[in-house]
């Protein structure tokens, strides 16, 4: 029996990121996504207009989990320090779950591909940068950081931070964990 339209359309975007996990790194055509799947370029294009639109899915995907998740850490948490940290995991912990999102997450699977995608993970960055600002002027008006420091320049240098460990993940064919050290650098980077 043939998959349902919305199953397909998930397993094509299961199958583009299981590829982007591949740690060689190499552009993705849809001719081998097809390969993949064991269907024709033609089935691809039932369910997506273009390559665009299938990492566009993955892009929602990307955004639907994380800002779901700072969402309940918001609601969940009254600490605006914990908030921060918890948020700096958050994005940590998803690229070592979702080592192919990560590629998508820093750019690299979209070199070759519409512009606009990479204006689209432009935008993602400034709203986790936005949502770390907000944490760290919650924990200023708790008193749980120095109110003097500027919240836009510090939630900056977080999201530098988190952006470059995704990098170091990326680059090193997923090997070098995300978590890696962050015991340590937690209280240098968040520090009152």
């Amino acid at each position: 029996m043939p998959a349902k339209p919305g199953e397909r359309k998930l397993q094509i975007l299961r199958t583009l990121a299981a590829m982007l996990e591949e740690p060689r790194g190499e552009k993705i055509t849809t001719a081998a996504l097809a390969a993949r799947l064991d269907v024709s370029e033609a089935a691809l294009y039932r369910h997506f207009a273009s390559k665009a639109q299938m990492y566009e899915g993955l892009i929602e995907f990307i955004e639907q989990t994380l800002f779901g998740l700072i969402n309940k850490i918001t609601a969940e948490e009254t600490n605006g320090k914990r908030q921060l940290e918890q948020m700096v995991c958050l994005l940590l912990g998803f690229a070592r779950q979702n080592p192919g999102m990560t590629r998508v997450l820093i750019g690299d699977a979209l070199v070759h591909e519409d512009g606009r995608l990479q204006g689209r993970i432009n935008q993602l960055h400034d709203r986790l940068e936005a949502s770390l600002r907000q944490a760290l002027r919650f924990a200023a008006s708790q008193g749980e950081i120095d109110a003097a420091a500027d919240p836009t320049a510090r939630a900056n240098l977080i999201m530098s931070f988190v952006v470059g460990r995704w990098h170091q993940y990326a680059k090193s064919g997923f090997k070098r964990d995300p978590m890696e050290y962050w015991n340590g650098q937690r209280p240098d980077l968040l520090r009152d």
